[in-house]
């Protein structure tokens, strides 16, 4: 994150420079700015003598501004800005605020592109989220940002950039709050914040909106937690919120200014160094987003092959064994037989299991949650046994049970996953989803984070922890959940999550080949899943 503090530190005097000058009359502004009348184009020309003394180009009324410094130019150029009213493709995953912008050097060999210049940037839509200019890079058919600076109270930000020529625009990115409330907390005891936003190790300036006082904190822990807190922003350490007010405030106003930004996954704030893009992109071999409403396809890669389903198959299974009415509190004695059914496909280390030993006592409720939250292949095939079904009638009643639901490339051979034979498509298994979760107890145990019981006849405490860890470090509001690994089928992941207007959204991800990128990809495919749906009207 060097460069990143670099580059906020030439920021920082690159725009205290153009204030002084401002002020002062110096170099910056001395020559005469150039305010040109409305028009969907402008064009000025900029001679050497013009260039020696520095310029502002001022174009659509003040809306963008160039600020080109004494000798960034060589020669003397015409200079055209354009702003741009066609249908441009935007970043699914930010949000434009204001309008598109072009400029370009006609002569841009006079150009310097050492020395960066300003371009200060008006945006039209208010928004509380971190705002950043971006532009577009044909290369990569993508929008990169720059380090930018917002002024929230003028309604502009500015930045630096190095090109002759760009295509740019402001855009609000949703996945950080930078503009809400902000309360305090005990734990460090130095400048430090916890935020649901900002990756751990980012540097960010925080200013209390009341009095415009402002101290820099060091990311080091998560929260708050949106869900209970919407509008928090983030929390700080007591030692820093006493640089900002009292803490018999308790919460106040602040505005946040990233200093440095730490990467996560490679990406920053969701962005991958290679810029954000108006399509979705996605590794895994095949994946869906389905509204599960109207059964309308929102999204969709590869969506009817067929490929193997690993752990996603203990859905279907809990569904049929909840057909047969079971009374959950019902006790059961486990029998270390169940799970030798697991090791026909896997070692006994390599299976996912509950550690019971023969005869343990609990109940069919405690079975059942272990093989949602824990993926617990051995609970299955207990909860097998005690349905009151032959193994055989079991598997027969999910292959009946997917067939009645229209899901025909599905097929099972045995109900845990396990076996690399057990199939169905992305497609497939959003139907699935949408039939699976009618069941209300399906719903609780598959988005329960922690499952806690004790084993009745020997006092044993077991904690099983949800194998979904977007359960509790995402902001969605997720209502259904499993996640699923062989290697043949790679990670597996189903997340199922309604919007504020309670849209239910399905989706399916199959063969992505790590375990991050799982979680990381399908939550991606759910924003933009509701991004599509929110453009859409229904009846």
């Amino acid at each position: 994150m060097r460069w990143q503090s670099q580059i906020w530190n030439k920021l920082i005097i690159f725009f205290l420079i153009l204030t002084l000058a401002q002020t002062a009359g110096s170099f910056v502004y001395a020559a005469e700015t150039a305010q040109l009348a409305s028009s969907p184009a402008y064009f000025i020309n900029l001679d050497k003598e013009t260039i020696s003394k520095g310029y502002t180009v001022s174009a659509f009324a003040g809306a963008i501004k160039l600020s080109l410094v004494p000798e960034i130019l060589s020669e003397s150029t015409g200079v055209d800005v354009l702003e741009l009213n066609e249908t441009i493709d935007s970043p699914w995953q930010l949000e434009r605020i204001s309008k598109v912008y072009q400029f370009e050097f006609r002569n841009k060999a006079a150009y310097d592109n050492k020395k960066p210049f300003n371009i200060q940037i008006s945006y039209d839509q208010n928004s509380d989220y971190y705002k950043q200019v971006f532009y577009y890079d044909k290369n990569y058919s993508s929008w990169r940002p720059l380090p930018t600076i917002d002024y929230p109270d003028k309604s502009y930000v500015r930045s630096l950039i190095h090109l002759p020529f760009a295509r740019l625009a402001v855009f609000a990115n949703p996945e950080a709050l930078a503009q809400g409330q902000a309360s305090w907390y005990k734990y460090k005891g130095g400048l430090f914040a916890a935020s649901p936003d900002f990756p751990k190790d980012s540097k960010l300036r925080v200013y209390n909106m009341a009095n415009n006082k402002f101290v820099d904190v060091v990311v080091n822990d998560f929260g708050p937690d949106r869900k209970l807190y919407p509008n928090r922003v983030i929390d700080l350490d007591k030692v820093a919120f006493k640089k900002l007010a009292p803490t018999g405030a308790g919460t106040i106003s602040v505005r946040v200014q990233p200093i440095s930004i730490a990467k996560e996954n490679n990406k920053i704030l969701g962005i991958a160094e290679s810029g954000a893009k108006s399509e979705l992109l996605t590794t895994a071999k095949s994946a869906i987003a389905m509204d599960e409403q109207t059964g309308e396809i929102l999204w969709q890669k590869n969506a009817t092959s067929t490929l193997p389903l690993a752990s996603l198959t203990k859905l279907v299974a809990v569904k049929v064994f909840l057909d047969t009415k079971p009374d959950l509190k019902n006790q059961v004695a486990y029998s270390v037989k169940d799970e030798e059914y697991n090791y026909k496909y896997a070692e006994k280390w390599e299976s996912a299991r509950l550690k019971l030993a023969d005869g343990d006592i609990l109940t069919n409720e405690d079975l059942l949650y272990a093989a949602l939250v824990g993926s617990a292949n051995n609970a299955v095939e207990t909860l097998v046994r005690i349905s009151g079904l032959d193994r055989d009638e079991f598997i027969l009643k999910m292959n009946q049970a997917a067939a009645n639901w229209s899901a025909s490339s599905t097929r099972f051979i045995e109900p845990t996953g396990l076996s690399p034979e057990n199939v169905s498509s992305a497609l497939d298994y959003a139907i699935i989803t949408r039939e699976v979760y009618t069941n209300p107890i399906i719903q609780q145990a598959s988005t329960i984070y922690k499952y806690k019981f004790t084993t009745i006849n020997t006092k044993k405490a077991h904690t099983l922890t949800n194998t979904n860890k977007l359960l509790q470090i995402s902001g969605l509001n997720i209502t259904g959940s499993k996640t699923g690994y062989l290697e043949e089928a790679q990670y597996c992941l189903m997340v199922r999550a309604k919007n504020n207007s309670d849209r239910q959204i399905i989706a399916v991800t199959m063969g992505i080949s790590d375990r991050q990128n799982s979680f990381d990809e399908t939550e991606q495919l759910l924003k933009y899943a509701f991004k599509a749906a929110n453009n859409k009207k229904y009846d």
